[in-house]
């Protein structure tokens, strides 16, 4: 196994289009939910503790080598709007296409000839932390970061917050990540 597998996969410049979806900070930003660095950082702990915890969940349950097939259709059950599940998908294929290229793995090519369209995200980066070489906890940690960096990265362009005071955020939600 290799931790920088790891690194890679969790950079924001890696080309899997999480940079592309705002995880409902554009909307909570139009609503006045978010309008600073605090109500960032209470928005990104409220994420982290729903979907981050579940999309984390899935992410390890792929990694740890569960039906794939299975794991989607538990994320579709979790997924109620027609709207994020296909956001969701569009997001796995993206980063499918990002994975098979850095970590080309016959479960990986099985998985994009099942969904053409796209898997769930949290599957596939279950799926390619596998491919990695890594594990489900680094899956989790991985999907649990991802749930919170996303929206604190678009809330900074969004509202032009200080990307100091974001991270701070972030930082401080490192035992809640744990």
């Amino acid at each position: 196994m290799t931790r920088a597998a790891l690194l890679v996969l969790a950079d924001g410049r890696f080309p899997a289009g999480g940079h592309a979806h705002s995880g409902g900070a554009e909307a909570a930003v139009k609503a006045g939910r978010i309008t600073g660095a605090a109500s960032l950082e209470e928005f990104c702990r409220g994420r982290l503790h729903t979907t981050g915890l579940v999309s984390a969940s899935l992410a390890a349950a792929a990694a740890l080598g569960l039906d794939p097939v299975t794991l989607d259709g538990a994320a579709d059950a979790r997924t109620p709007s027609p709207a994020l599940r296909t956001a969701a998908r569009r997001l796995g294929r993206q980063l499918m296409r990002a994975a098979r290229k850095a970590w080309p793995h016959p479960e990986l090519d099985a998985l994009a000839r099942r969904f053409p369209k796209g898997a769930h995200q949290p599957v596939v980066l279950g799926l390619t932390a596998r491919a990695a070489g890594l594990g489900p906890v680094d899956a989790a940690y991985c999907s649990a970061y991802e749930s919170v960096s996303g929206p604190a990265t678009a809330t900074v362009r969004l509202l032009s917050l200080d990307p100091f005071d974001a991270t701070a955020g972030l930082a401080r939600l490192a035992d809640d990540i744990d």
